[in-house]
């Protein structure tokens, strides 16, 4: 049986609202819609809020797109992203796009993406607008992302180097050294070809270590579910249930993601969709043989949940 090759995705991501600690988990999750074929992320590079970005954009091959605020207090960053989302969309090579942020400006672009049938995937924190989330055909928030069991993907040791100390001396009119200033070698000896990938900048005596992440689950464990996905998860297993009221679980899963893109069981810090709707407590699960093909699982609501 053939298997339908991946969709060519395009990730555009919003910088000022995202955190660049997500970055290992988000990369993880999109590889399950398809390729990321575009990588880009949208800031002004001159300030100091996007410097933890710096660090992972080549490891993950995102291309940072500079973007300078024409007015305080202005955000003309949301209006490069949107322009080049639509220049994007107008090739015609995407299958999805990946938008990555908690603001509400990206709300219409969402829209006129999927008017295109073009899928959107949304990825923003708690606090995002529900008009963006209920835009996107699927949103997933941050803490329900992988994450790495190290801290950081990238951990930086910086010291400053006597050439640094060197030129700053000029720059403040000091005394010119009379010997060329000496550079000590790093502690351990590393250097660029140590096992531990120790890299060295120019300017400044900066040795990363780039760590193989180790994926574990997400920020969270399961949670409860509260009123609207109880209520949600009614109204979808009544509206695919047949006429005995039991609707097959994996038809519900289908259907909850178009009653609201933000009702899915990773959300919830489930890790498969019945225990998501087992954890409700309204309905009752059952699993049936067939005499042709695997067995299949099935729901409805509790009689008592009916009255």
């Amino acid at each position: 049986m053939a298997t339908e090759k991946p969709g060519s995705l395009a990730v555009l991501i919003d910088g000022d609202n995202a955190s660049a600690s997500i970055i290992s988990g988000l990369i993880t999750e999109i590889a399950k819609y398809g390729t990321a074929s575009v990588r880009r992320i949208y800031g002004d590079w001159t300030r100091p809020n996007l410097s933890s970005w710096k660090g992972v954009l080549l490891d993950n091959s995102i291309l940072p797109m500079q973007q300078f605020a024409y007015t305080k207090g202005k955000n003309a960053t949301d209006g490069a992203m949107i322009i080049d989302a639509m220049d994007l969309l107008y090739t015609g090579r995407f299958s999805a796009f990946c938008l990555v942020s908690s603001d509400s400006d990206f709300t219409r672009l969402a829209a006129r993406i999927r008017e295109q049938g073009v899928t959107v995937y949304g990825f923003g924190e708690r606090k995002t607008p529900k008009p963006f989330v209920s835009a996107c055909d699927q949103f997933t928030y941050f803490d329900t992302l992988p994450i790495s069991t190290h801290d950081d993907t990238i951990r930086d040791t910086r010291q400053t180097s006597p050439f640094d100390n060197y030129v700053r001396s000029l720059k403040a009119g000091g005394a010119v050294p009379s010997k060329r200033p000496h550079v000590e070698v790093p502690p351990g000896g590393a250097t660029e070809t140590d096992p531990k990938r120790m890299h060295r900048d120019d300017r400044t005596t900066t040795f990363r270590e780039v760590n193989v992440p180790n994926f574990t689950g997400g920020f969270m464990g399961p949670k409860p579910l509260d009123q609207a996905a109880i209520e949600g998860l009614k109204q979808v297993v009544n509206s695919t249930a047949g006429e005995d009221n039991w609707a097959n679980l994996a038809n519900v899963g289908h259907f909850m993601r178009r009653v609201s893109p933000d009702l899915n069981a990773q959300n919830y810090g489930y890790a498969r969709l019945r225990g998501f709707v087992e954890a409700s407590g309204i309905v009752d699960v059952q699993q049936r043989e067939l005499r042709n093909g695997p067995p299949v699982v099935v729901v409805r609501i509790k009689e008592d949940e009916t009255r």
